[in-house]
C-alpha cells in the first residue's frame, strides 16, 4: 500500500480556499482522495496485473489447443470455475 504523506495546506492552497475549508473543519487531518479517473487498477504499479494477464493468455492458448479445464486447473493451481472464467471470457 502506498505511504500516505502530509502536506502543509498553506504551502499548496490559496488563502481563500483555506478559509472556506475552515468553515467545515479546523485543526483536523483530512484525506482528499484522487479523482476516480486518476485511480489505477490493481497491480498496474507492481506489475502483478501484467503477470496475471500473461498467465491468462497462456491458459487460453492451451485451452484452444485442447488442454482440458481440469488439466489447466491442476497445472495452474486454480479452481475449474476460475479456469472457465478465463477461457470463456469475451475479449473487449
Amino acid at each position: 500500500m502506498a505511504e500516505m504523506t502530509y502536506v502543509k495546506v498553506t504551502n499548496i492552497l490559496p488563502e481563500e480556499l483555506i478559509s472556506e475549508i475552515q468553515k467545515y473543519i479546523q485543526g483536523e487531518t483530512i484525506y482528499i482522495p484522487k479523482p476516480q479517473k486518476a485511480k489505477r487498477k490493481w497491480g498496474t504499479c507492481s506489475g502483478g496485473r501484467k503477470l496475471i494477464d500473461e498467465r491468462n493468455e497462456r491458459i487460453k492458448n492451451l485451452f484452444k489447443k485442447g488442454t482440458s479445464i481440469e488439466e489447466l486447473a491442476h497445472e495452474y493451481f486454480l479452481s475449474t470455475e476460475t479456469i472457465k472464467k478465463i477461457v470463456y471470457k469475451k475479449q473487449r
